[in-house]
């Protein structure tokens, strides 16, 4: 059995804590946050034995296999390089991976130079529902993939890298060769809680297999049926040349050649947990062998990073950007700097 902790004990802390009810591999045996008032009821509420407010020593005493960087996302490279220091085995860290040229770039340094194993947390694709649909995808009950289309009503670095990490893997893990796109509005540049991005985007990303895919975030974005609040707006849709999918966060849609027109509704909240403690299990997995590498590694991540940030140059220069992409400048301020 495994060794897990976590550092960062705020609200996003709690579907991954909630998740060990499930996980079959390891127990969570830590805590840990620098503001107590969160440290307390967060440790009480899941039964945590440790806790600290410390990260040095929760890791130094606890020796963790699996630690889970749950914190916002400026804090993405020093926690990253905390964990290499401790040589920590495998790390778990919250999306979105990073946010600009400075931190993709010191990121993907580290994961030329590190042993440590490292996913982002893009849980969805470990969603019950979502690994049925994605399997009428890739087992050819669609016939050839075609087209994507995918949307959130929030923005980029809010949940469009959920949206974009499924776009992949709708489409085998293959990784596209252009992007080109927009943005518009600045309020969530300047976001307080540091998911900086662009308030709004729309791109057209092409793959070398000739699926092409049409992404949305934000109030541009198709808004659904299934639930007023714009959290609760993610969607994605496949079509292949003999049917499609389209998964919803409270509902789906299938028409495939195994099954004629189907649909029904769904619990998020309940397939969140199950899809969280998939995506811990797939960790333990990587950590006994490492042929297993985690569908959600650092090197898929740093490739759907890249695709933002190329999507952001897109914007900047007016142009199709082709991929991968070799960010050099801070694409977020240039963007601020953006006349509309």
């Amino acid at each position: 059995m495994f060794k897990s902790v976590i550092l960062g004990c705020g609200g996003r802390a709690k579907g991954h804590a909630q998740a060990y009810q499930h996980v079959k591999k390891s127990k969570l045996v830590a805590v840990c946050d620098m503001n107590e008032q969160r440290l307390e009821p967060f440790a009480a509420q899941f039964q945590v034995p440790q806790k600290y407010t410390d990260p040095h020593k929760m890791l130094e005493t606890e020796k963790p296999d699996l630690l889970h960087i749950v914190t916002t996302p400026n804090l993405r490279v020093q926690l990253l390089a905390l964990a290499h220091e401790h040589k920590v085995p495998a790390v778990i860290i919250e999306k979105p991976l990073a946010l600009d040229a400075a931190d993709y770039n010191a990121i993907a340094a580290l994961h030329k130079t590190t042993k440590m194993k490292v996913c982002v947390n893009h849980q969805l694709r470990f969603h019950p529902r979502l690994l049925e649909l994605l399997s009428d995808v890739q087992e050819g009950r669609i016939g050839d993939l075609q087209f994507i289309d995918a949307s959130s009503r929030l923005g980029l670095a809010g949940q469009g890298t959920h949206i974009l990490n499924l776009v992949f893997w709708l489409n085998g893990g293959m990784r596209p060769n252009l992007v080109f796109g927009n943005v518009s509005g600045k309020k969530d540049l300047n976001s307080p809680h540091f998911h900086c991005a662009p308030d709004m985007c729309v791109a057209q990303l092409n793959f070398p297999n000739r699926v092409r895919c049409l992404i949305a975030n934000g109030l541009n974005a198709v808004a659904t049926s299934d639930d007023p609040a714009d959290h609760m707006h993610k969607r994605i849709a496949a079509y292949g040349t003999r049917g499609f999918v389209h998964w919803k966060m409270m509902s789906w849609e299938r028409s495939t050649t195994a099954t004629p027109w189907d649909a029904g509704q769904k619990d998020y909240r309940a397939e969140d947990v199950l899809g969280q403690a998939g995506m811990t299990d797939a960790m333990c997995d990587w950590l006994e062998d490492d042929k297993k590498v985690h569908p959600n590694c650092l090197d898929q991540s740093l490739a759907e990073t890249n695709t933002v940030l190329a999507l952001y140059a897109s914007a900047i220069y007016g142009k199709p950007i082709p991929l991968p992409y070799e960010p050099k400048e801070s694409l977020l301020e240039l963007l601020k700097a953006r006349p509309e």
